[in-house]
């Protein structure tokens, strides 16, 4: 009876969408060039990074790294500046979307078939990151590249929405989309709704890797996965609990300031 209720309470393994990407021996990317938005959250289980597991997939050419606020190595101050550079350890260039541009250019995706998001969100609207997400969708469309999500998990998990939506007159790059501040959704779901409720100018064509073994009701901590810091503030697995308590004043007043500084 014990082994009966032990298989009855084990959990299946959460398969990360770069884990289930590469398991496909990275199909949905075979014979594209290919360009990589993503930090140091953009790792398996294992935390190989899916930039080293690009270059190493047969058949596929990444030839560009983007980087959200913080940079793609995660390195720099929040609301700093992160300038374009030639990454040193992998030789690509390193397009900065918090610089002087907050969505790719048609120049950084010039010969891209393909722009592959991987970051780690905090299901928190006021994230930049998935504001670099919608913005970069649009881009890609208007350039003809296939948009390529490998989804992640809600830290907060897939049930819990909270919040008013946002106010027209706040909105930001700190907050972007007419969601809940809570809004319950993985990077990939949130990503088809930006598509399909036409949030940006024109669809672009979406591919999103999904996850296995990820349930709605799962938080971060029932995952089993380890947390690398998805930004400076974001150290551990539960940082996201707290930053839905304390970060909506910050979202209004960083909001507040942005829209003093364009007058």
């Amino acid at each position: 009876m014990l082994a009966i209720a032990l298989r009855c309470t084990a959990r299946a393994e959460v398969k990360l969408g770069n884990e289930v990407l590469a398991a496909e021996h990275c199909k949905v990317l075979q014979g594209k060039r290919v360009g990589l938005l993503t930090n140091p959250s953009g790792v398996n289980r294992h935390l190989d990074s899916t930039i080293d597991v690009l270059l190493a997939a047969p058949g596929v050419k990444l030839v560009a790294l983007f980087g959200p606020e913080h940079g793609i190595y995660g390195a720099v101050g929040a609301g700093d500046k992160v300038a374009n550079t030639i990454d040193a350890r992998t030789g690509l260039p390193a397009y900065s979307l918090y610089g002087k541009t907050f969505r790719p250019t048609p120049e950084m995706l010039e010969g891209l078939d393909a722009f592959v998001y991987d970051l780690q969100d905090t299901g928190c609207r006021s994230y930049t990151f998935v504001s670099s997400m919608g913005v970069a969708m649009e881009a890609c469309a208007e350039a003809g590249v296939e948009f390529v999500v490998l989804d992640r998990p809600n830290p907060l998990g897939g049930m819990r929405v909270e919040g008013p939506m946002l106010e027209a007159k706040f909105r930001s790059h700190v907050g972007y989309w007419n969601v809940p501040y809570v809004y319950g959704l993985t990077c990939g779901e949130l990503a088809r709704m930006i598509n399909g409720e036409g949030w940006i100018k024109k669809p672009c064509r979406l591919t999103v890797v999904p996850m296995k073994g990820w349930k709605r009701s799962m938080v971060w901590r029932d995952t089993d996965l380890p947390w690398v810091s998805s930004s400076p503030h974001v150290p551990h697995g539960d940082s996201a609990l707290y930053q839905v308590a304390t970060g909506m004043r910050s979202e209004e007043h960083t909001s507040e300031l942005q829209s003093l500084r364009h007058l």
